[in-house]
């Protein structure tokens, strides 16, 4: 793997680590099986690529593409508690719909942003190299973002949103609108997927309606590969070994891609089966370890 293929694994680790970030939260936190995310980081592309198009600042975008995010994160959530449709089927429901919604947004199925500010030009500007500009920004937003989820976790309402994924029926005992936690927290969730999408098409230089497809599965593998190499003893060592974990998978899928056995060689359309690999290489490595640690 050339250095800037590892570089380039980096930037895809960071910027992905903050969706990473929003799947934990309901997969894990809230215990909440949500697939509205392979809707909503395409909604956040979309959203922040219309929006710098039309003259907004590049910023402003990806705070429109956290509200836009929030908002189809929070129908899943209702569509749940207060419609009593199954969590997955109601998270289905929602990314088919965001599918045709992302294309009414963008006017097609995808619009480019050649030639258009981003959240990048003010960081070359200070004399960083294009081709490291991404990084420094990912990093930057990774950081705030790990920060922000922390902070917010360690609330009364964050405590309480841990509490709802935990022992629902004793929050409810306490007096807790569990229906309110679930929305805000899907939604929180899904804020974060879509500012992830908003980065990545800044960073790419477009927006395309089919950029969320997988986002689930990718999002699954990073958490459950950060679980298993950096440990969840704590909420700030979950959050930061998710967005590890992000980063480990790229790097591996970057590594994987590279390697040639003979004449066989791994290539972008075994992405599926280079996750599934990773993925099943993560949870059997515990019992694997605990078995030669009983010897």
């Amino acid at each position: 793997m050339t250095i800037y293929a590892a570089i380039g694994a980096l930037e895809q680790g960071l910027v992905y680590g903050i969706m990473v970030i929003g799947v934990y939260l309901t997969f894990r936190i809230l215990d909440f099986p949500d697939l509205t995310v392979d809707g909503s980081l395409p909604l956040g592309a979309a959203i922040s690529a219309v929006a710098i198009t039309s003259g907004v600042s590049p910023y402003l975008s990806l705070f429109f593409a956290l509200l836009g995010g929030f908002a189809a994160g929070a129908v899943t959530a209702v569509l749940n508690t207060k419609f009593k449709i199954l969590h997955l089927l109601a998270s289905i429901l929602t990314m088919i719909a965001l599918y045709s919604i992302n294309i009414r947004v963008m006017g097609g199925p995808n619009i480019a942003l050649i030639g258009s500010s981003t959240v990048f030009d003010p960081v070359i500007n200070l004399g960083v190299p294009p081709h490291l500009a991404s990084l420094v920004v990912f990093s930057m937003f990774a950081i705030i973002v790990m920060s922000a989820v922390i902070w917010f976790l360690k609330t009364e309402f964050g405590q309480a949103v841990l509490a709802t994924g935990d022992n629902p029926q004793m929050i409810i005992s306490q007096g807790v609108n569990t229906h309110l936690i679930i929305i805000v927290g899907v939604g929180i969730s899904n804020a974060l997927v879509a500012l992830s999408g908003a980065l990545i098409a800044q960073n790419q230089g477009a927006a395309d309606v089919g950029m969320g497809i997988g986002t689930i599965i990718a999002g699954l593998a990073s958490v459950i590969v950060g679980e298993t190499v950096f440990g969840s003893r704590s909420i700030t060592r979950a959050i930061i070994a998710a967005v590890l974990g992000s980063v480990v998978y790229r790097m591996a899928i970057a590594l994987a891609l590279g390697l040639e056995f003979g004449g066989f060689a791994f290539s972008p359309s075994d992405l599926n089966l280079i996750t599934a690999l990773l993925v099943i290489s993560a949870l059997i490595a515990p019992n694997i370890k605990k078995k030669i640690l009983a010897r």
